[in-house]
């Protein structure tokens, strides 16, 4: 049953519980077809298996997860500069409205399209959102809500895929990067299949941080969480204690982990006990039992309590903003734990499963598959600056012809912090030097008749407080001359049929090509006897009626009609059929 939003009118503090207790709790969405994911939330339900709306939040909140963390002082400081993308399927109608809700009742920064701070998109970068799923969105919105607590001062953007395929998460994870996320959040997966080392380039964006979720069925490798290119974030349960931290965490059993059937193993992995990519990395609360609060009107009336390796993920993503994005030229994709454990709660206890009782699926000091190297303590040490670096060079779209815009992209770079790019572009004769273009330093360029006959390239320099590197694109030309004016001629419809002694008629359309701004005088050929043809106007720059009127002796056949446009040396036909009936 839906409900309005609920005002309440209290105190907010740190919230319950003080030790894990079973509640009941469901997966959010359901087993995914061949090629497809499915979500990894997993919500709190009443007796009858339906999620248990509340009238005010269960479960931890924001002031929790950063006392729990190690976050209070970054939260409220830090993150200013960065972008969380989340990416998801299908469309949440109320994602702003409820995340707005979340945080306003903890008294969080307003996040909105109004603001500039959020932004919803289609896996294109539009506005041509997919279709709602009610599942999907509670998905959403526990995304929304977690990058939220974690990261309060943080710019956010929806990312939304067409469905719940591989293929359409894997393009909305590339419009993000696109977009200028510096982290990704993906609390999805699938089975593991033998084209994901192929897949797993969608994953790699390098300078930004991607997180993705192991899985919520225990022990076992989910794709994308196995590629070597982002942070797999296994799953806790996250309970408050009397030690010096104020809180304990375990293993949470439903936790994914394991060793990859098909992804090689990263440099900076050095387990032994598994040959290639091991899942996790790292880890955060997941439980359902010790869950967090999220609020969604989206099918549902309100405040419910979520658990699953989909909290863990975007709270690992809000981490890497606030520490000012990790994956750099010193700490690339999700290296940074391994050479930072001290930034991180070793997990000791616990397993998500039977693997013989080896850290794959149990808890050990150190590294260990359900919890990685730990749960975030605090930011840690910042990562060193370094300068830009050229990952893939820069790109040249568009179609080198006088007339035409041909645009950059910078290609893919490293550095901390992350650069900003600027543009200069270049003629180049056959042969010859290049030599730069007066003017010419967008990201986008007009070619004129100056550049007919030579080859353009773009010079993008990568600039932050480290340095300044520039590096070229390949050339595209020569540069083609703009094509002569011109224009087309078609006529609709293509036939007509008409009994003798009437009329009947046809639009003429004038096309303009290449500039092509002359007036066209019209004629037809190919009149039956007795048929007489008028065309209004006949002279045109865009369309004409054509009439056509039969007289009482006009023979009953099928004839061709020619009509033919002109405009100086120009002059092009088209053909329609006229059907002359008794």
């Amino acid at each position: 049953m839906k409900t309005g939003i609920v005002v309440l009118s209290m105190v907010v503090g740190l919230a319950l519980p003080a030790a894990a207790s079973a509640k009941r709790h469901e997966h959010v969405c359901g087993p995914p077809a061949a090629h497809h994911v499915r979500c990894h939330a997993e919500v709190v339900t009443d007796a009858s298996g339906n999620p248990l709306v509340t009238s005010g939040p269960s479960g931890y909140g924001p002031f929790d997860l950063q006392s729990a963390y190690n976050l209070s002082s970054a939260s409220s400081s830090a993150g200013g500069g960065e972008t969380i993308a989340i990416v998801d399927a299908y469309d949440d109608p109320n994602a702003e409205a409820d995340m707005g809700a979340y945080r306003s009742h903890y008294g969080l920064p307003p996040c909105t399209t109004a603001n500039g701070c959020f932004r919803k998109v289609d896996q294109a970068g539009g506005t041509n959102y997919p279709s709602g799923n009610t599942s999907w969105a509670q998905e959403i919105s526990l995304d929304l809500d977690m990058a939220s607590a974690i990261c309060p001062n943080c710019h956010v953007k929806l990312v939304e895929a067409a469905s719940n395929s591989f293929a359409n998460l894997a393009t909305a994870v590339d419009e993000a990067a696109a977009l200028g996320a510096t982290q990704i959040s993906n609390s999805y997966g699938g089975r593991e299949y033998s084209s994901e080392v192929t897949a797993q380039s969608h994953y790699n964006h390098p300078g930004i941080d991607i997180t993705v979720s192991s899985g919520d069925n225990g022990y076992g490798v989910e794709f994308p969480a196995s590629s070597q290119y982002v942070t797999a974030v296994g799953g806790t349960s996250l309970v408050r204690a009397s030690n010096a931290r104020g809180w304990s965490e375990t293993v949470w059993s439903g936790a994914g982990s394991g060793c990859s059937a098909y992804v090689s193993k990263p440099s900076w992995q050095t387990d032994t006990g598994c040959a290639m990519r091991t899942v996790a990395d790292v880890s955060a609360d997941a439980d359902p039992n010790t869950g967090v609060a999220v609020y969604d009107t989206y099918g549902y009336g309100g405040w419910l309590e979520f658990g699953g390796t989909s909290v863990a993920s975007p709270i690992i993503a809000g981490v890497d903003a606030l520490a000012g994005g990790r994956a750099h030229t010193a700490t690339p994709y999700g290296s940074y734990p391994y050479s930072n454990a001290g930034a991180f709660y070793d997990i000791t206890s616990g397993s998500n499963g039977s693997c013989g009782g080896s850290y794959l699926c149990t808890a050990v000091l150190g590294y260990d598959g359900p919890t990685g190297i730990g749960t975030p303590n605090g930011i840690g040490a910042p990562v060193a600056p370094s300068p830009p670096v050229n990952v893939s060079s820069p790109t040249i779209s568009g179609t080198p012809t006088q007339n035409q815009t041909l645009t950059a992209n910078p290609g893919t770079w490293t550095g901390s912090p992350t650069p900003t790019y600027t543009y200069r572009w270049n003629r180049c004769p056959q042969g010859g030097t290049c030599a730069s273009i007066s003017g010419a330093t967008g990201s986008t360029y007009t070619l004129t008749s100056a550049d007919v006959g030579q080859n353009i390239t773009v010079t993008v320099t990568a600039t932050n407080a480290s340095g300044a590197t520039s590096t070229d694109s390949a050339p595209v030309g020569p540069v083609a001359s703009a094509p002569a004016a011109d224009f087309l001629l078609s006529a609709s419809p293509s036939s007509q049929s008409i009994k003798r002694g009437h009329s009947t008629s046809y639009t003429v359309t004038i096309t303009p090509l290449n500039g092509f701004n002359s007036a066209v005088a019209l004629t037809v050929a190919g009149l039956p006897a007795g048929a007489q043809a008028s065309f209004n106007p006949s002279s045109t720059t865009s369309s004409s009626t054509l009439t056509v009127s039969t007289g009482r002796t006009t023979p009953s056949n099928t004839y061709t009609l020619t009509i033919t446009g002109t405009a100086g040396s120009l002059s092009h036909s088209t053909n329609v059929t006229l059907t002359v009936r008794f």
